[in-house]
C-alpha cells in the first residue's frame, strides 16, 4: 500500500472538523443554531442581500445544506427570502440581534482555539484551504 490509512487526508480533516464542531455545538446550544447556520449568518453579515446560491459557493456548502438551513432560519424569522427564480436572502433585524448576542460567545470560543493553535496554526489552516481549492 502506497499510503498509511491513518494518514488519509479526508479522514484527518473530518476529525479536525468534528473536534471543532463539538466545541461550537456546545457553545451555540443556547442559541438553537448550528455551525452551518452561523456560517450563513456571518456570510450574510458580510455580503448583505445576496442570491442564496452565492452563499453555498462562498461557504463551500452543498445546495441542499443551504436550502435546508435557509428554510429553518426563515421559519425563525432570522432571515428573509425572496420568491424569485434565483431567490435572494438577507438578515432580518432579529437576525442581526442574534448575531450580536452570539458574538461574545463566538469570540470567547475563538480565543480558546487561537490559544491552542496560535497565528501560525491559523495561517497553516488558511494555506491548506488555498492549496486544496
Amino acid at each position: 500500500m502506497k499510503y498509511n490509512v491513518e494518514h488519509c487526508i479526508g479522514n484527518r480533516l473530518r476529525c479536525l472538523s468534528r473536534i471543532v464542531d463539538k466545541d461550537f455545538r456546545s457553545s451555540l446550544k443556547d442559541f438553537d443554531i448550528t455551525e452551518s447556520q452561523l456560517s450563513i449568518l456571518f456570510a450574510l453579515t458580510k455580503l448583505g442581500k445576496v442570491e442564496q446560491g452565492k452563499i453555498g459557493e462562498a461557504l463551500v456548502l452543498e445546495r441542499s445544506t443551504v436550502s435546508r438551513n435557509v428554510k429553518l432560519l426563515e421559519k425563525r424569522e432570522i432571515l428573509t427570502k425572496t420568491t424569485d427564480y434565483r431567490p435572494e436572502i438577507e438578515l432580518t433585524t432579529k437576525g442581526h440581534n442574534l448575531i450580536q448576542a452570539i458574538m461574545p460567545v463566538w469570540e470567547s470560543l475563538m480565543d480558546t482555539f487561537m490559544a491552542k493553535i496560535g497565528n501560525e496554526g491559523l495561517e497553516n489552516i488558511k494555506s491548506l484551504e488555498e492549496k486544496l481549492k
